[in-house]
């Protein structure tokens, strides 16, 4: 399931976002966090984003590196500092402040 959903040309810029999304397996919550945080992105971030979703399952050797104890968790590795989000994603506005964007400004 490791996949590259978005992956806009990343510099050191910070208006440039690089994401990884830790899912377990098929499951309805890795789904909607899938699903969510793509939303969230296309929305707010546009082609701002470079997003990787990694499966706990068939990846477990970046789990123990990156320290995931819980799926689904967001990392936001850039721009610093690194930021992490546990849950489905559902909650647009507390995304939305841990990716460091202000959801005032940020609508479509």
């Amino acid at each position: 399931m490791s996949a590259e959903l978005c992956a806009p040309s990343v510099a050191s810029e910070d208006r440039n976002y690089v994401l990884r999304l830790y899912v377990a397996g098929s499951t309805p919550q890795s789904s909607r966090a899938i699903t969510n945080l793509k939303t969230i992105c296309q929305t707010h971030l546009k082609y701002r984003y470079a997003l990787k979703v990694v499966d706990l399952y068939e990846q477990t050797e970046r789990a123990e590196d990156d320290e995931i104890m819980v799926a689904p968790t967001l990392i936001r590795q850039w721009p610093l500092p690194e930021r992490r989000l546990v849950g489905d994603l559902s909650q647009t506005e507390k995304v939305l402040v841990a990716l460091d964007l202000d959801p005032a400004l940020s609508h479509p």
